[in-house]
C-alpha cells in the first residue's frame, strides 16, 4: 500500500468515527465528546473515561487505546484488521465504547 492509499483510508475510517458519535449523540442519551486533531481521535464519555484513536503514518496502521488495552490496525484490502488477529476495528471500538459509556453503542464503518 502507498502511503496516499493508506491516508486514504485512514482518512475515510477517522471520519466514519466522527458521523458515528454524531448519530448516536443525536439517537441516544449518550454523550461522546469528539475532539479531533490532525490524525488524532479523542473520544471522551460521560464518566470522563477516554478512547484515543491515532494514525501511525510510517506503519501504515492505525492505533486505538482503551480501558481494555492498546490495538494496532492495518488496512488489509476490505477492512481494518487487528494486527494481532483480534478482530476488526469497528468491532473493537463499539466494544469499548459501550463497556466505558455503559451504553449498548454501535460504531460502523
Amino acid at each position: 500500500m502507498t502511503d496516499l492509499e493508506f491516508l486514504d483510508h485512514a482518512e475515510q475510517l477517522l471520519r466514519s468515527v466522527e458521523l458515528a458519535c454524531d448519530r448516536i449523540n443525536d439517537e441516544s442519551d449518550a454523550d461522546i465528546d469528539n475532539q479531533r486533531t490532525g490524525g488524532m481521535i479523542t473520544l471522551v464519555f460521560a464518566n470522563r473515561s477516554q478512547i484515543i484513536i491515532n494514525l501511525q503514518k510510517p506503519l501504515h496502521e492505525v492505533w486505538l487505546a482503551a480501558r481494555s488495552g492498546g490495538y494496532h490496525f492495518r488496512w488489509d484490502g476490505q477492512q481494518w484488521a487487528d494486527t494481532k488477529g483480534q478482530g476488526e476495528f469497528f468491532q473493537r471500538l463499539t466494544q469499548d465504547a459501550s463497556t466505558q459509556s455503559g451504553l449498548a453503542l454501535a460504531f460502523t464503518a
